[in-house]
């Protein structure tokens, strides 16, 4: 059997995958089993930000594989400590907590949010604003935060606790945000809901509204996180920094690992057995993690903004496209006759690897991508998209 004729015996459908069996690559260039080239525009939905097996990476991950793979958190580890340091240092958070994903980061925060309000007020402050569109995870906990009703189906029941607010409806969360809430959660761009920013106005009244009733707020940093906008967060384009962040997808540079980073106002809530996690942390990962974290300096940071405006201008001189939306290297581009579906597919049959969210095309490249590969990632698509 070839790799495929595996896939579809041994492992549960939960993927509609593209027709690629993808082997190997390097910085922004993957190649298959056949050994055709791809340009890679979606970076594992976000998750290699330094491209594919970045030379500086690989030594610090082969190193520490060397070293030792895995310790318990009942034990202290380097090369977490070191992580946890930098995101500190560079946040102006106070504490992280370690997980092994985007879900695990959300569910962290969950936990702290509904903690930090019981220890301080007792029962019955638990709900958590969330807003129309989100998109938090897969597990039930997470799936009951995301505010789209089509994940709402058959795994029954669902966790409850959460209310749903419309995105940049400012009225609708005053009359929403009531005693019985603990947290807001929002993402500043909405990833899988079609790369829609936040409006300013809107996050600024999350912002007071909350300080008013010592609601904390949470933002959902799993795609924008770790420079994707610009910003090493993207909620530094807002000028905020919520009392809660969380981070996965970029910040070990493709191998699993998810943050909740907490401020001052909550960073002791969650105490010892009160939380925890197997491999949140993980030496290997952590080391990953401390490769991306030092390249991402501010002068990095400025080259993925002049990324992203160009990249941004050579999309709108195709004319299929009939608007971008989003902020730095994570964009989405709004079709005016095609599916984005069907162009993702036929893009992968051209050598290029693009996403969808909702009816976008959805680009989500290495953050190291050249120039030179957006020209080229930008060439196929318009042949694709004007033919």
């Amino acid at each position: 059997m070839n790799t495929k004729e595996k896939f579809e015996k041994y492992i549960m459908g939960t993927y509609s995958r593209q027709n690629a069996v993808l082997e190997r690559g390097s910085k922004e260039k993957i190649y298959d089993e056949a050994g055709k080239q791809y340009i890679d525009f979606g970076s594992g939905i976000g998750t290699n930000s330094l491209g594919i097996c970045d030379d500086r990476w690989v030594s610090a991950v082969c190193e520490q594989a060397h070293r030792i793979q895995h310790t318990s958190n009942i034990y202290y580890s380097a090369p977490q400590a070191d992580v946890a340091e930098k995101l500190c240092e560079r946040t102006g958070y106070s504490k992280v907590f370690f997980g092994n994903s985007g879900a695990e980061a959300n569910e962290a925060a969950i936990k702290l949010a509904r903690k930090y309000s019981f220890d301080k007020y007792g029962k019955g402050r638990h709900n958590i604003i969330t807003l129309v569109n989100s998109f938090h995870g897969r597990t039930i906990t997470t799936l009951s935060a995301t505010g789209q009703d089509v994940f709402h189906n058959y795994f029954f029941p669902f966790t409850e606790g959460f209310i749903y607010v419309e995105a940049n409806n400012i009225e609708d969360l005053k009359a929403k945000l009531d005693d019985t809430v603990c947290a807001v959660m929002f993402e500043y761009i909405q990833g899988e809901g079609g790369v829609l920013p936040l409006e300013r106005d809107f996050v600024d009244a999350i912002f007071s509204l909350c300080a008013e009733k010592d609601v904390l707020t949470i933002a959902d940093e799993v795609q924008t996180g770790v420079g994707r906008t610009g910003k090493f967060l993207a909620g530094e384009n807002f000028g905020k920094r919520t009392n809660i962040t969380t981070l996965a997808k970029g910040i070990a540079g493709g191998l699993p690992m998810g943050i909740c980073l907490a401020d001052e106002k909550c960073c002791d809530v969650l105490s010892a057995s009160t939380h925890g996690s197997t491999f949140g942390g993980n030496p290997v990962c952590s080391a990953g993690a401390n490769a991306v974290l030092d390249r991402i300096t501010p002068e990095f940071l400025e080259e993925v903004s002049r990324k992203g405006v160009y990249l941004k201008g050579k999309l709108l001189e195709i004319s299929e496209i009939e608007r971008i939306d989003g902020m730095g290297l994570m964009l989405g581009a709004r079709l005016k006759t095609k599916k984005a579906a069907e162009v993702a597919k036929k893009a992968v049959e051209n050598g290029l690897l693009v996403l969808t969210a909702k009816d976008k095309l959805r680009f989500l490249p290495p953050l190291t991508i050249s120039f030179a590969e957006i020209d080229k990632g930008t060439e196929i698509l318009k042949g694709l998209l004007e033919e």
